[in-house]
């Protein structure tokens, strides 16, 4: 049988390889991104990120993808241009890498000197041109709504035990009596076709499935897509997390729809009594 070999245990082959046969290379330290506010869009929110990977460049060269915080063997001397892309996990899987097509490159041109490191704090911003729908839960009505369905419901929370973006965050509660929660968007988001990229940004923190979704609606009605599920937390560990969710194959394949809703849905785990689900800067972002 045939073995894949991690990508990172390639990249690990490679740069002891480069440093055993080359003992004095440049370094270069690479520590975590910054996520800045772009003045021409002004419309970002909070701005959470889980920009946990890079991509590399040396003049235009391709180093590879590596987890943050990194230092790296560069085989080069003197003036060098080092471009970096900032790097998500699509869907939360850690096997599927991508740079994320909704934020700039981090340029910069540094001196390589043998034995010597230079650190480099990367910063990025999402692009000029970027399209936004977002619910932050900052005002007082919410752009998602309660599904007929629902037995329970989505409020507005502020515990500062919980709280860790701006003032409010959505919460949902789970019980026996009170089961079932489905969100919907309820503003018949217009989204690009065509192989456009489209992801959905959500921060989570939850001790039960939530699964997320897309309805289409074309002229013979609708197509309900279940898409992604965020696995429960432990309640004594949970903290908020951060995904990058891919819509582009939903909407793409939608090509008789005029319109979509995103959808977030949780019921109740089977052997719980009770659970929660903690949302907050939820984004829908394409250009």
């Amino acid at each position: 049988m045939t073995k894949l070999i991690p990508y990172s245990f390639l990249i690990f082959l490679f740069f002891t390889s480069c440093v055993k046969n080359n003992p004095d290379p440049a370094w270069i330290e690479i520590t975590k991104w910054d996520l800045v506010e772009n003045p021409n869009l002004g419309t970002e929110k909070e701005l959470s990120h889980n920009f946990s990977n890079v991509y590399v460049t040396v003049d235009d060269n391709v180093i590879g993808i590596f987890e943050l915080p990194v230092k790296l063997p560069i085989l080069e001397e003197g003036k060098h241009k080092i471009t970096l892309y900032p790097v998500i996990l699509i869907n939360g899987i850690s096997a599927s890498k991508k740079i994320y097509p909704f934020c700039d490159t981090y340029i910069v041109n540094v001196n390589l000197v043998k034995n010597e490191t230079v650190t480099i704090n990367p910063v990025t911003k999402y692009s000029d041109g970027v399209d936004f729908w977002i619910e932050d839960f900052e005002d007082a009505s919410t752009k998602i709504i309660d599904d007929v369905s629902s037995t329970s419901n989505l409020i507005r929370g502020s515990d500062p035990l919980i709280l860790t973006y701006g003032n409010y965050y959505g919460h949902v509660h789970l019980n026996a009596a009170d089961s079932l929660w489905k969100g919907l968007t309820n503003s018949g988001l217009d989204l690009p076709k065509s192989g456009a990229e489209v992801y959905l940004e959500i921060d989570y923190m939850n001790t039960n499935s939530v699964l997320t979704g897309v309805i289409s609606y074309d002229a013979n009605g609708y197509k309900d897509n279940p898409h992604i599920q965020l696995n429960p937390q432990d309640a004594s560990t949970m903290q908020w997390k951060k995904i990058y969710i891919e819509l582009k194959e939903i909407v793409s394949y939608s090509t008789s729809a005029f319109k979509f809703e995103h959808y977030l849905m949780t019921i109740l785990d089977a052997g719980k009594s009770e659970s929660d689900v903690y949302i907050d800067n939820i984004k829908i972002v394409h250009f």
